[in-house]
């Protein structure tokens, strides 16, 4: 009997050290950031050795950041591209529908106005919209917008992955790279949004 339980008393105690083991681990684990040049990015076998390596790692990071504030003013861009392209479209008559002025005037949004420009008048009819529509989807768009929110999502989880090392210099070098992609091509972005 003393056996079983000297035996039941052992596994006991092993679990605890387990236990006590991986509870120290995760409470090792600081969440502050440091410095130090010698700090894994994305696998160990990205792990620079030599100053020239933490600034070279620190450089990619700078342009990474970079081409995440590029890729957003792109995104930007061919959004804005592609309403300018939708309201632009041509629209054909369907037999047997009326025209489509035909069937705003019959709206009750719909005011008549008189504008004049230089002693010319015109009458006109203004239509507000109840609310904003969907645009339908385009296999020319659609897919293109997917490929872009994809690899945009991805370089941003690139990055985030980046800070959450809590190395001080990776940090600051995506602050920075995020820092210089906005100065550079900031503009185009808050254009769309506007």
């Amino acid at each position: 009997m003393d056996m079983s339980t000297s035996d039941m008393d052992m596994s006991t105690m092993s679990t605890s050290n387990t236990t006590m083991t991986t509870t120290m681990d995760m409470s090792m684990m600081s969440m502050t950031f440091f410095i130090s040049k010698t700090t894994a990015l994305y696998s160990n076998m990205w792990t620079p050795t030599t100053d020239a390596g933490y600034a070279g790692t620190c450089i990619f990071l700078i342009l990474l950041a970079t081409l995440f504030r590029g890729l957003l003013a792109v995104k930007a861009w061919k959004e804005s591209a592609w309403l300018a392209e939708e309201t632009n479209r041509r629209y054909v008559s369907v037999a047997g529908k009326g025209t489509k002025s035909e069937r705003i005037s019959m709206e009750s949004d719909v005011k008549n106005m008189t504008l004049s420009e230089n002693g010319v008048e015109e009458n006109v009819m203004v239509v507000k919209t109840r609310t904003m529509g969907v645009r339908p989807w385009r296999l020319s768009v659609d897919p293109v917008r997917a490929v872009m929110d994809t690899i945009i999502a991805g370089v941003g989880w690139l990055l985030m992955l980046a800070i959450m090392t809590m190395n001080l210099g990776y940090f600051l070098s995506v602050l920075g790279g995020t820092f210089l992609g906005s100065l550079a091509l900031g503009r185009y972005v808050i254009a769309f949004e506007h």
